[in-house]
Parts: C-alpha cells; sequence; structure tokens
C-alpha cells in the first residue's frame, strides 16, 4: 500500500466532514465525488455566493468577534461572511465542518489570511506554517536497508518543513515549525518524529549567523518540546544516511533516522522538495497548512483532483487524537 492510499484509509475511519471552498472548479468537483466513493469524508462544496445561505447570519458574527477592528457594521460583516475562503474557515471554526480545503483558484496568502482570521493559530504556536510529505518509493532509496523505520506502507515518508510560507524564519519561528511538523508527524504519517534541523554545517564543522540561528532554533525546540528527538545543526546526509550520521555526529540519537527535516528557510526547502519529486520519483502531499487551531488546508493552483483528495485526508487526519 502506497502513503497515499494508507493516509486516506485512515481518514476514512475517522468519519469526517470537509469544506471544499471553490466547488465551481471542474478538479474540486471531481475531488468531492473521488473523495465520497472512498468514503473518505463526508463532502460540502461552496459555490462562488454565499446568498441564501442561512449560516452568513452566525458567520458574519464569527468574523466580527474575531476581528471588530476590521468589521465596520453588520452589513459590512455580511458583505465579509459571502467570501467563500472565510465562510468555509469560520464553518470549521464553528465546529460544523472537521476541515477546509481551498486554494485551487486563490493565493496561498487569501488562504492563509482567512484561516487566521476565522480560525487562528494554536493555543502554543505563533507562526503559521507549513509541511510537504515526501513519499518515495522504498525501492529508489539504497540507504534505507540501514535505517530502524518501520513502514506502515510500501513508501518512505519524509516531512519537509517549511517548504511554502514562511521565507526566512527567525530561530523562534523555525521551532514553532518544527513542533507543529512533528505533531502533525504522528497524525498523517503514523510514526514518530525524529526532527533534523538541516544546514550546511554539522555540528560546528562550519560557522556563521546562519549555523547560529539553527543551533539556536534548536534549543528552543528542545524547551518547547523535551520529549520529541531532536538535533541539530545536521547537514542533510547526516540527518538521513545512517553510517554518515554516525561518522559525522556520533551519538545523536537523529542523525541517520531523522524523519522530519527542518529547512533553515524558504528558498531550500521549496528547492529540496521540488528536487526530490522530480528526481527520485516522490509523490508530494502538500502544501499542508500546519499550526492552525483547527485544519483548514491550501492548495496549489496546479493541483489535480488526487492532489485536493490528499489535502482532504490531511486535513481529517490533523483532527485525530
Amino acid at each position: 500500500m502506497r502513503f497515499r492510499d494508507d493516509a486516506r484509509r485512515r481518514a476514512a475511519a475517522l468519519g469526517r466532514t470537509v469544506i471544499l471552498a471553490e466547488g465551481w472548479d471542474d478538479r474540486i468537483r471531481s475531488a468531492a465525488k473521488l473523495l465520497e466513493r472512498q468514503g473518505v469524508a463526508q463532502v460540502h462544496m461552496l459555490d462562488r455566493s454565499m446568498a441564501g445561505d442561512q449560516r452568513v447570519e452566525r458567520v458574519a458574527e464569527h468574523l466580527a468577534m474575531r476581528r471588530p477592528d476590521k468589521v465596520r457594521g453588520a452589513a459590512h460583516a455580511k458583505e465579509l461572511a459571502a467570501d467563500p475562503l472565510r465562510f468555509a474557515a469560520s464553518l470549521v471554526a464553528l465546529g460544523e465542518a472537521d476541515a477546509a480545503v481551498a486554494g485551487a483558484t486563490c493565493a496561498t496568502a487569501d488562504v492563509i489570511r482567512a484561516a487566521l482570521w476565522a480560525i487562528g493559530p494554536a493555543a502554543d504556536i505563533e507562526t503559521v506554517s507549513s509541511s510537504f510529505y515526501m513519499a518515495i518509493p522504498r525501492e529508489n532509496l539504497e540507504f534505507l536497508g540501514d535505517r530502524e523505520d518501520r513502514f506502515a506502507t510500501d513508501d518512505f515518508v519524509l516531512t519537509f518543513t517549511d517548504a511554502a510560507v514562511v521565507p526566512d524564519p527567525t530561530a523562534d519561528q523555525l521551532a514553532d515549525i518544527a513542533l507543529s511538523a512533528a505533531r502533525d508527524r504522528r497524525r498523517i504519517v503514523g510514526d514518530d518524529p525524529f526532527v533534523g534541523f538541516l544546514s550546511y554545517s554539522t555540528k560546528g564543522s562550519a560557522e556563521g549567523d546562519r549555523v547560529e540561528k539553527v543551533r539556536a532554533a534548536t534549543r528552543r525546540f528542545h524547551a518547547l518540546a523535551p520529549t520529541i528527538p531532536a538535533d541539530g545543526e545536521l547537514q542533510v546526509d547526516t540527518a538521513l544516511v545512517p553510517g554518515v550520521g554516525r561518522m559525522k555526529a556520533p551519538g545523536s540519537a537523529v542523525a541517520g533516522q531523522a524523519n522530519v527535516l527542518v529547512f533553515p528557510d524558504l528558498d531550500s526547502g521549496n528547492i529540496a522538495y521540488k528536487l526530490v519529486q522530480r528526481l527520485a520519483g516522490a509523490t508530494a502531499t502538500g502544501p499542508i497548512l500546519q499550526g492552525l487551531r483547527r485544519p483548514m488546508m491550501d492548495l496549489s493552483r496546479g493541483a489535480t483532483a488526487e492532489d485536493v483528495a490528499d489535502a482532504a485526508a490531511a486535513g481529517i487526519l490533523q483532527t485525530a487524537e
């Protein structure tokens, strides 16, 4: 079984409801049929206008309560509530749906703004970010025989974070990003996270402000989540390959075993995920928004119906205990 199929199967077992915010798009309609046919979720699609929907009043009140400084009055609140992105996010925030999916026709920034307004970040997270789940066929990776991973599927799954949202995170933001990704790793992949903070340096092999940022992020992460294995700064081969990890970072609980790769900036994360996707035959699920109080998923505007279904399954899995 591939990771994509396993994720949908586990999402289906949760019996959740998903809002697809862009129901006018052919890919979204195809994804809705796919999700229902596979039993992944109960699906509701929105149209371009919420006119006549009895929930608009409740959504308008919610938006005004969340950001009174942005709302000029009741009529303006209803106008804001009629936007499909804000409407979908508000239904999730109000508990009338378990997850929302948007971004097939809207920019990532618009999806995130709607999510932050209506839902907001998780209680202990200040930085909303994203992850890609890179499912690589095991037969494509020779070094896996030396790793301790216990695979539930025929794919080797790595979490790449952040590769879509925060351009140049601070050390504190990197720690936040890593914490969100580690928590979601358990829910979405189903195994234990081993967090590697990546750099061009391993354990002092180089110096510089960029390296120190990664070291500081690692220290901050240890303070936030002392029970989650994490290490940094690590070069990517040290993080992934057991033999290299033993040589370059002896005694590390993460070197050679990392499955959550924390990139120091958006350039490196985005470049890496596209390289792995194209050169290693990986299936990339994402960008999966993380760090929100309740799930709202973003899509690439080039997303296929299968990509939409994957995003919906990931959002549902974020609700798992």
